[in-house]
């Protein structure tokens, strides 16, 4: 069983940068695709970014491009998401995703991935 914590939301405003990360914790490896999901008030859960578990495949959301870094601190077992120019269509609770894929896949469905965090908000203001 795994289970994801994330941490490092908060409240920001439009231009600040922002990054949050998130730890698995119990029976892990590296052998996992990962991902940061998003949902906003009212709409529903969205990809923001995803890499496969090697990093060599990574993709991002058209709305993040350029804006948004998802890495992977294999040594520390963390996975983070850099945001800059944060803007106040970002506010969102935002969820760390894992699931066990050793191809170069990229899973952008959150129906594909079977390990999920709590969420953590981060809000932008204007």
């Amino acid at each position: 069983q795994v289970r994801l914590v994330e941490s490092g939301g908060g409240l920001v405003q439009a231009g600040d940068s922002l990054t949050v990360s998130c730890a698995p914790f119990g029976h892990w490896s590296n052998i996992y695709a990962m991902a940061w999901f998003r949902q906003a008030p009212g709409k529903e859960r969205e990809l923001v970014a995803a890499t496969s578990w090697d990093e060599r495949r990574i993709k991002y959301a058209d709305s993040v491009k350029g804006r948004f870094t998802i890495s992977r601190d294999t040594a520390a077992n963390t996975l983070r998401l850099q945001m800059n120019n944060l803007k106040p269509e970002d506010t969102a609770v935002y969820y760390c995703a894992a699931t066990l894929s050793n191809t170069r896949t990229i899973l952008t469905s959150q129906h594909e991935y079977d390990y999920w965090g709590q969420g953590t908000q981060v809000t932008v203001s204007s």
